[in-house]
């Protein structure tokens, strides 16, 4: 069952649970945040958002500050659970139909996301799609020299037209970040206008954090004698690497689902590593780094290292990590590897 076909399913069982009266109020899952704020107090109603990913999350709760015990936060992959192979259940569903703001990442990770909104009960619902708010920074899905595509694309027929695909993974790039952050201060400040200067004030803040954050990748890359990254894995970090003028070679694209390179992959990799000179092979989380191993026995001097970037796709809800910390530790691995 596609998630688009379970997604319409559970829609149609909702307005059946609407039109009888059900309610859902009083629950409350894992990642979720709540308190008395004037605000409730004021409406009988807390505010509600739903977030899918971790740095949406995050970004909402540094927004909010103190303002945070005001709301239900719900992080739907707070289990941990990756973007890619995440599937919506009947309670998450649930949340976002009636949630006064939603936040996805927007690309075709979340081709379900669509008809949730569509059919939510809330048809005052706010909803920031972060693909969407970035605007022309977006780009498209890119295959580079020596990277495997898809099977499914490689069996696409001859002649088949399809839109282009965006590169989903916005969140990675810290200038795509701030766009967001203000979007989502907009629309806080709009839902509770009472609070809106405390948005206003935090989001200052917040933008000077990650302000210096983007000034010290671009001081530790600028002064690097490699300006080329490889990776063994997925390659999420598209945006990230335009922004500070790296280059890079990957096994997969950063939505690919495939587990296994192809052994043209792997030796364009290994004689690219050679060519180049590359200390490091690198890796997202979560990596059984079996792909980066095999390139490194490919190439000629075989003492390669291998480092873990963090995505920040799989985070957990009880995590003491922010979105700064998680970006702040992808600077101290380049900042050791990228020399």
């Amino acid at each position: 069952m596609t998630k688009r076909i379970k997604i319409t399913s559970l829609l149609l069982g909702l307005a059946v649970l609407a039109v009888s009266g059900c309610t859902t109020a009083g629950a409350q899952a894992p990642g979720t945040e709540a308190s008395t704020t004037k605000a409730a107090e004021q409406t009988g109603k807390k505010l509600s958002i739903v977030c899918t990913i971790f740095p949406e999350y995050d970004w909402v709760k540094q927004i909010m500050g103190d303002k945070a015990a005001n709301a239900d936060i719900t992080y739907l992959l707070g289990n941990g659970a990756d973007l890619h192979n995440y599937q919506p259940t009947a309670d998450d569903i649930i949340k976002i139909s009636d949630c006064d703001l939603f936040i996805y990442a927007g690309g075709e990770s979340d081709e379900w996301v669509e008809d949730s909104v569509e059919g939510a009960l809330n048809k005052d619902m706010k909803v920031i799609n972060m693909l969407e708010t970035i605007g022309s920074a977006a780009k498209e899905e890119e295959i580079k020299e020596g990277m495997q595509g898809e099977e499914d694309d490689d069996e696409k027929k001859e002649g088949e037209e399809e839109g282009p695909e965006y590169d989903e993974h916005t969140w990675l790039s810290v200038r795509n970040a701030k766009t967001v952050c203000g979007k989502i201060a907009d629309e806080l400040s709009a839902l509770d206008p009472d609070n809106a200067d405390t948005y206003k004030n935090n989001l200052t803040a917040y933008t000077d954090e990650l302000d210096k954050l983007d000034s010290d990748f671009r001081a530790v890359i600028d002064s690097a004698p490699i300006k080329t990254v490889v990776f063994g894995d997925r390659f999420p970090f598209r945006y990230f690497t335009d922004d500070y003028g790296l280059d890079y070679y990957a096994a997969f694209v950063g939505c690919s689902a495939e587990t296994e390179a192809s052994f043209e992959t792997i030796v364009f990799l290994a004689n690219k590593v050679d060519e180049l000179g590359c200390k490091t092979i690198y890796t997202i989380e979560n990596s059984d780094r079996k792909i980066a191993e095999t390139i490194i026995n490919s190439t000629k001097t075989k003492d390669q290292a291998i480092a873990e970037l963090n995505s920040l796709q799989s985070v957990k809800a009880d995590t003491d990590e922010t979105y700064i910390s998680l970006m702040r530790k992808n600077y101290e691995v380049l900042k050791d590897t990228l020399k």
